[in-house]
């Protein structure tokens, strides 16, 4: 039967913080009082420490302890000296620029934070050819040199960084677990910071132009393609809508719809149909993007109708097809997802489990901009700071 404990400290005690990382490290739950909270709580302690004034205290099954070291700790529970668990205070899945960013923040404030990562470090950020919309860069910023600058200050403050694929999250109570293909964590807060991959074509010369010709985002690149043509692919809103972006750079949009008919909404679909800049291709699916000396000069459709292939000659390609959220590993857990997959958050980005939060291109209602998901993350770290402090 598991042991009663009650924890008298302060969230500004290092050796609170040591004691609350040993408990974690043998998965112990305890309810924590903070002599801060008025003299309630110290009188509390005091009537069961004969009036001695020592943080940490705590009572296990009525046996009070002050200050103990982890030897102590380790004969009181009668557990291996070695941890039992993997802990961490904040477990963060996924290191793109919103976890990034949070580690940056909670690392600050002494929370022992990792970040487990199943790719690339730095996320869609990191193989972006040149991030132009980003504040504080008035020339650009290429996506790798962004990611890598993240990374080196999260871990300057003492952020961990491993490789593994997170398959589930556990919700233990006041602790969660995080289960991986090389092993489990535990942690009191969990950042959920997965993104969002754009939902690919899968056609020839799609993989060898991303980045250099092929996009997808708009707001993004559009400006690189000032008085040049352009192709975009899809026929929903997303589509309709950048489309209508491009033009105020493009000289020409034009437009490929695998089915005969937008399935945006009416409002979209008109003033996509009515502008002098956008050519819609109904019933054309995409084939193939053809390019030369590393930039796209065409890309190969197929008239459905017809039955018979047409070109386009264009400058770059932008795919808005949809977006497949990162939360396959989310399946069978109590995470709240919206119709696409999102998840879906309060005004804490907390999630329907307690604890677990979740920040970026992951989360239902995010604008899919770095410099959003970045804010996000500062937000989602100050966030579980306050839920940390409120739980103890």
């Amino acid at each position: 039967m598991a042991k009663q404990v009650i924890f008298y400290g302060a969230h500004w005690c290092p050796d609170c913080d040591r004691v609350k990382h040993w408990l974690g490290e043998h998965d112990i739950e305890y309810s924590f009082k903070n002599v801060d909270d008025g003299e309630g709580v110290v009188k509390e302690m005091l009537d069961k420490t004969d009036g001695k004034h020592l943080i940490p205290t705590l009572d296990i099954d009525g046996a009070v302890c002050q200050n103990p070291s982890s030897e102590e700790l380790t004969e009181l529970f009668g557990v291996s000296s070695e941890p039992t668990e993997n802990y961490h205070d904040i477990v963060t899945v996924g290191a793109g620029p919103s976890a990034l960013a949070a580690a940056i923040y909670t690392t600050r404030e002494d929370l022992d934070t990792v970040l487990i990562e199943k790719g690339v470090v730095g996320g869609l950020a990191a193989v972006t050819d040149k991030v132009d919309n980003y504040p504080g860069f008035p020339e650009g910023v290429a996506g790798l040199k962004l990611a890598e600058d993240l990374r080196a200050q999260a871990e300057r403050f003492g952020a961990k960084i491993e490789l593994g694929e997170v398959t589930e999250i556990k919700d233990e109570g006041q602790y969660k677990r995080v289960v991986t293909s090389d092993g489990e964590y535990l942690s009191r807060a969990v950042l959920i910071a997965t993104g969002s991959d754009y939902k690919k074509l899968g056609v020839p010369g799609e993989e060898e132009f991303y980045g250099k010709g092929v996009h997808y985002c708009a707001t993004c690149d559009g400006a690189f393609y000032r008085d040049r043509r352009v192709v975009v692919v899809g026929g929903g809103n997303s589509a309709a809508q950048e489309g209508i972006f491009l033009t105020k750079f493009a000289s020409q949009v034009d437009m490929l719809v695998r089915a005969g008919q937008m399935r945006a909404s009416d409002v979209l679909v008109e003033k996509v149909m009515n502008h002098d800049k956008i050519n819609v291709h109904f019933n054309t699916a995409t084939e193939q993007i053809i390019g030369e000396d590393g930039k796209i000069t065409k890309v190969i459709g197929h008239d459905k109708k017809q039955d018979k292939d047409v070109e386009f000659e264009t400058d770059g390609v932008f795919v808005f097809i949809g977006l497949k959220p990162n939360t396959g590993f989310l399946k069978g857990a109590d995470v709240e997802l919206d119709d696409i997959g999102l998840i879906k958050t309060d005004g804490t980005l907390q999630t329907a489990v307690p604890g677990v939060f979740a920040s970026g291109d992951v989360r239902s209602g995010a604008t899919m901009q770095i410099a959003s998901a970045v804010g996000e993350g500062a937000t989602a770290a100050l966030m579980m700071r306050e839920y940390l402090e409120a739980s103890d």
